[in-house]
């Protein structure tokens, strides 16, 4: 027979705070119930363990050989029932422990996680960041089965059924090695299609994006001689030729490389930045805590 269809949560509550108090009038002012209530839930705890539990002694109850053999272990299981629900409530982030995993690009991992994980070591020791390569095909289902708890990436590509918050707006530089014979701080288009540029291409293989056709629209083709897989190589790239390249901001801003960063001559398009979450996490204290401290960082980044 399967007596936990017949379990209630509150009997075993019940049962914590008769062996106790070893007396029902006391134990239902600890509980705020009524003494026939308790009473009441005494014989069913009586019939769901097939015995007495608690006798009539000279001035209290007293429990019986079954009830002390129960004690110790009620008392754990309750208290890991507290403290599991406590943790959802409330997150320390001090002592706490947490996996989150989280899915970007290698532009946002260097913006935004690394700086991230320094600040967790300080804030948040027992929080661990599990780094996944950002899908976004697949990103719905990740998420919908906890291989992915947090993404980072544009609104605008985001599965609708999933939560967003927006972090920051970026927008594109221009850069070239300190001492680039042509790079200057006022570049007419013309002057910016005649150098030699690397763009990034998710495959490594395409020689041109949407700012070729904005330069095309214009009468103007740029000479790109590189096709790179990652925003990541583009500073080390520039510095040591005379290669240019347009990318976001935030990345050449303390990425350690002497550059020279100048504004585009041509209006190009920035993006927006947003973390994304499955509904299933929304309460979370833990993953709240986590989402609000990216927030917070990526505000003062």
């Amino acid at each position: 027979m399967n007596t936990t269809k017949r379990l209630d949560l509150n009997l075993l509550l019940t049962l914590e705070t008769l062996l106790a108090e070893r007396n029902v009038s006391r134990a239902a002012d600890r509980l705020c119930l009524s003494q026939p209530a308790v009473s009441s839930q005494l014989n069913r705890l009586r019939t769901l363990f097939d015995d007495a539990l608690l006798v009539p002694g000279h001035r209290a109850m007293m429990p019986t050989a079954k009830a002390l053999t129960l004690r110790e272990p009620l008392r754990q299981a309750l208290d890991q029932v507290r403290a599991t629900l406590a943790e959802h409530r409330h997150f320390d982030p001090k002592t706490a422990r947490l996996t989150v995993s989280i899915a970007c690009t290698d532009y946002l991992q260097k913006v935004i996680v690394q700086p991230l994980l320094v600040a967790l070591r300080k804030q948040a020791p027992g929080v661990r960041i599990a780094l996944r390569h950002l899908d976004v095909a697949q990103l719905e289902a990740q998420m919908a089965s906890g291989e992915v708890d947090l993404a980072l990436m544009s609104p605008e590509h985001a599965p609708a059924s999933l939560r967003t918050r927006h972090l920051f707006d970026e927008h594109y530089v221009l850069i070239g090695r300190q001492r680039h014979p042509r790079l200057r701080r006022k570049l007419s288009v013309p002057q910016f299609a005649a150098l030699d540029q690397v763009i990034v291409s998710l495959h490594g293989s395409d020689f041109s994006t949407p700012v070729d056709d904005a330069l095309a629209a214009l009468g103007y083709r740029r000479n790109v001689v590189v096709s790179a897989s990652s925003f990541l190589l583009l500073p080390d790239m520039v510095a040591h030729s005379d290669l240019v390249a347009l990318v976001p901001a935030r990345l050449v801003r303390e990425c350690g490389v002497p550059l020279r960063i100048v504004p585009c001559p041509l209006a190009v398009p920035g993006f927006g930045v947003a973390m994304l979450w499955h509904e299933h996490d929304h309460g979370h204290a833990g993953q709240r805590w986590v989402r609000d401290f990216v927030a917070e960082l990526a505000s003062r980044l």
